[in-house]
């Protein structure tokens, strides 16, 4: 144990805010992850995920479950509009997914129990890991002693205030912790979406499993990008033919347009700002766009678009915060929370990671805070830019390979 043990809040509850509960309990402190979604469990959209390398450092590091996290790819490839390959590169790259991950460091911070893995038994040196989800932060400010004082709002309702060592914020590029310190930073609309899914390997046809299956796939056009990778199956599998193949395609929409709106729009009426969550797109809007990918993507693509039972949308978005500590140091942003980066980066798991194997240096005294800030500044602002740019030239310029 450490010569003091903290007690620390962790904002978020998704992949960054366990990343950083994860180190901190294993520096023997007591550590409460407040995650405002209202039921114990996140829900999985079914998104997929490139592991990179900081990801994992992390498991490498962290995870006692030494469950396999990733479905390896080892070509990267492009098509042109009739399916046919126009270039290659042999390139390893590990792909895995929101829902394994989740439910791995679920394990690791508070024992939960799933079909995913086994829980690891803790060690004597650990602290403690609370996740209590429905909590809402909604204040902060210096405290007495040194501490932090945090006001929240718990799922049934209670308003309380607490003093911690220490408050980190991992709560998303939208983050609420990131308004109450600096409310003039925005969060801003890039001018497309993401459209998203997964279709099981087994479903899919012998062409579009040569083009997808443990490959990195992608097609270019003005305006348009698609790409495709195979990611671990129903409760993490990685085993051949029951795993999934994950698709992002982008399609811009300006702000304020009406296609945008109706895009937005749900099956009940409700305006989305960010995403439009799995089951409440419009069967319209759905058959619309299956129709469009008829039309203008190549057919392993189109395919595997019209596969798509639960479809879902994200708006691309950029937002950098221009610091992420305050109060000397006692409260820190990490991952989303500073800088959204667009998808091409691949990058905003691997943000998160990095910030919590920073933060561990730090709480080691291997660094010093001046030290920590600008390691996990540059990344995050170097970062951002290079996928502004990336997008940018996806979106709205001219790929090299665009056919």
């Amino acid at each position: 144990m450490p010569a003091k043990q903290l007690q620390v809040i962790v904002v978020g509850g998704s992949l960054g805010g366990l990343f950083a509960g994860i180190v901190f309990k294993r520096l023997g402190h007591a550590v409460r992850i407040f995650e405002r979604n209202p039921t114990p469990l996140l829900h999985d959209q079914g998104a997929g995920i490139v592991a990179g390398g900081d990801a994992q450092a992390f498991f490498s590091k962290y995870d006692r479950t030494h469950h396999a996290i990733a479905v390896p790819s080892r070509l990267r490839h492009y098509l042109d509009q009739d399916g046919n390959q126009i270039h290659r590169e042999h390139t390893t790259q590990q792909m895995t997914s929101w829902d394994l991950l989740y439910h791995l460091l679920r394990a690791n911070f508070d024992g939960v129990q799933s079909d995913y893995c086994e829980v690891p038994p803790p060690a004597p040196s650990d602290g403690s890991g609370r996740y209590e989800y429905g909590h809402m932060v909604h204040d902060v400010r210096e405290g007495h002693d040194g501490k932090v004082e945090v006001e929240f709002e718990d799922r049934d309702g209670t308003k309380s205030a607490e003093s911690v060592d220490m408050l980190i914020g991992s709560d998303g590029a939208s983050s609420t912790l990131r308004k109450i310190l600096l409310p003039e930073v925005k969060r801003e609309y890039a001018g497309y979406v993401a459209w998203r899914g997964t279709v099981p390997e087994d479903e899919v046809s012998p062409a579009a499993t040569e083009a997808f299956v443990d490959k990195f796939a992608f097609y270019h056009s003005d305006g348009v990008q698609i790409l495709s990778y195979t990611i671990p199956g129903k409760n993490g599998s990685l085993e051949v033919g029951k795993r999934l193949v994950n698709y992002v395609w982008y399609c811009n929409y300006p702000q304020d347009s009406d296609a945008y709106n109706e895009l937005m729009t749900d099956s009940d009426g409700h305006r989305h700002h960010t995403t439009l969550p799995v089951g409440k797109m419009r069967r319209e809007i759905w058959d619309q766009q299956k129709a469009y990918a008829q039309k203008i993507l190549p057919p392993q693509f189109a395919e595997i678009v019209a596969k798509t039972k639960q479809p879902f949308i994200q708006a691309i978005t950029d937002v950098l915060s221009p610091r992420n500590s305050f109060f000397a140091g006692k409260v820190l942003l990490i991952g989303d929370a500073v800088a959204g980066f667009r998808p091409h980066t691949a990058a905003s798991t691997s943000q998160a990671a990095f910030d919590a194997l920073m933060l561990d240096e730090l709480m080691r005294g291997e660094m010093d805070s001046e030290q920590w800030q600008k390691k996990t500044m540059d990344y995050a602002t170097e970062t951002q830019r290079r996928g502004v740019e990336m997008g940018q030239r996806s979106q709205f310029g001219h790929h090299p390979l665009s056919r």
